[in-house]
C-alpha cells in the first residue's frame, strides 16, 4: 500500500509540474506593422516578423518584444532613417508591451474568434504609455492566435519627426499586431 502512495504521489507531481509548464503559448516570429502614411505621400510601413510574444494562460497575460532593428520598409533609405534618426534603435533597441486579457479563460478559446480586451504597458523609445485594445482571439489546433491594432503618436514617446519632413509622416501611427503561439 505505501508503495502504491509513493507511485500515486510521483505521478501527481509529473502530471501538476506537466500543467503549470503546459500553460504558456509562446513565438519567436509574430508580426508587428505599422503604418505612419499620409494621403499623396509615399508609403511609410514598417514590418517585423520576428517579434516575441509569451501568454500566460492561466493568468492572462501577455508579454511581447519587438527588437526595432526587425522592421523591414520598402526603401532602404526609411529603414535607415527609422533606426538613425527616429527611434534610436542603437540607444533604444527594443519595444515591449506587458498587459493583461480581461475575463480570459483559456478553456473557452474556440476556431470563433472572440473580442478580448487587453490592458498594458507599451514601453518605446524609453517612454512608457498605458495601452487598451480590443484583441481578436481564437484557436487553431493547439495554437492561440491573437490579433489587434491600436493608434500610437510619436510624440507620446518623445520621437521627433523633423519639421522638413512632417507633413509626410502621420501624427497617428496605426500599429497591427498578429501572433500565433503555440505550446
Amino acid at each position: 500500500m505505501k508503495k502504491y502512495i509513493e507511485v500515486l504521489i510521483c505521478i501527481s507531481c509529473l502530471l501538476a509540474s506537466a500543467v503549470f509548464y503546459g500553460q504558456k503559448y509562446s513565438t519567436r516570429n509574430g508580426n508587428l506593422k505599422f503604418e505612419a502614411t499620409v494621403p499623396s505621400f509615399e508609403e511609410i510601413v514598417g514590418d517585423n516578423k520576428t517579434a516575441s510574444a509569451v501568454l500566460d494562460s492561466q493568468k492572462g497575460e501577455l508579454a511581447v518584444l519587438g527588437l526595432m532593428k526587425g522592421f523591414r520598409f520598402k526603401v532602404a533609405l526609411m529603414e535607415e532613417h527609422f533606426n538613425e534618426n527616429y527611434v534610436e534603435s542603437d540607444k533604444f533597441p527594443k519595444a515591449t508591451f506587458k498587459g493583461k486579457i480581461e475575463g480570459f479563460d483559456v478553456s473557452k478559446v474556440t476556431a470563433e474568434t472572440k473580442t478580448y480586451n487587453i490592458t498594458g504597458d507599451l514601453t518605446l523609445h524609453g517612454k512608457t504609455k498605458k495601452i487598451t485594445d480590443a484583441a481578436k482571439i481564437s484557436k487553431s489546433g493547439d495554437n492561440i492566435i491573437i490579433s489587434g491594432n491600436f493608434i500610437v503618436k510619436p510624440a507620446d514617446f518623445d520621437i521627433e519627426i523633423p519639421k522638413m519632413v512632417s507633413s509626410k509622416v502621420s501624427e497617428k501611427v496605426q500599429v497591427t499586431y498578429n501572433f500565433t503561439l503555440a505550446k
